[in-house]
Parts: C-alpha cells; structure tokens; sequence
C-alpha cells in the first residue's frame, strides 16, 4: 500500500488560546466558520469533544449541488493544547494550538485523501483556517 501523504496548514491567529480553543469547537461558531469560501456553508454542526466523542459538521456547496458530512471519533483531547480525531474513512489529524504573547498559533496535519490531489486539499484546509481566523479576529 502506498505511503499516505500528510499535509500541514498553519495559521497565527491575534486572540488568546481561550477564546481560540471555544470558537474551533462550538457548533454556532463551527457553522459560521467552516467554509473553503462563500459558495460554500456549513448548515450543521454536532460536537462532543472528548476521547472517544464524535463530530458531523454537514457542508455544502450554497446552489445545493453538492453536500457531504465531515466526521470523526476524537482520538485525543488536550484542551487548549491538541485535539487528534480519527476521520470517517479512517485518516488521521492533529491540532495543535500554542499561544505566545496573546496570539494563538494553530497548526493542523492531516492525512491526504487519495481522490483530490493533495496541494488541492491543503489550499482547501488553508482556506477554512484562514476563514477562522478571519471570524474570531473580527468576533473580537
């Protein structure tokens, strides 16, 4: 079986971990955020954050021509440090925030899938990260 690809985004974001760590995982934030951009929404959110809870976040394409549920099973849960999951389709990814000076710094690794190419997926993982960071920057 061929090595699967990992795929790192990173982002700083100028708020402090807290207020990072409650927005990534509350579902009315989740669905305000989740989003590659705007012809896409996240009209759904469920998540029990602990080792061995579960997320769905539904996404879908805003002209109703497409939708999928993005889940996992929580692996790790180390609040305000990391939270590790386990995919639907079994691929694996791991947060990690750290703050430094009032900012946070996430940096996220996953699992390529094989279907997209994997500089696709990053730029699609990057631009969800940078929607977030772009919602709590201005939810300040």
């Amino acid at each position: 079986m061929a090595q699967v690809a990992r795929i790192m985004v990173e982002a700083i974001v100028n708020a402090p971990i807290a207020k990072v760590w409650k927005v990534w995982n509350t579902p009315e934030d989740i669905v305000q955020w989740n989003t590659p951009d705007p012809s896409w929404h996240t009209p759904s959110s469920e998540n029990d954050l602990r080792v061995g809870g579960k997320f769905k976040h539904r996404m879908e394409a805003r002209d109703g021509s497409f939708g999928f549920d993005f889940e996992g099973t929580y692996d790790k849960v180390e609040p305000h440090k990391e939270i590790s999951y386990t995919m639907s389709d079994g691929r694996q990814s791991t947060t990690l925030f750290t703050e430094q000076d009032g900012k946070t710094h996430i940096e996220t690794s996953f699992d390529a899938e094989t279907e997209n190419d994997p500089e696709f997926q990053k730029q699609g993982w990057q631009a969800i990260l940078n929607n977030f960071v772009k919602y709590v920057e201005s939810a300040a």
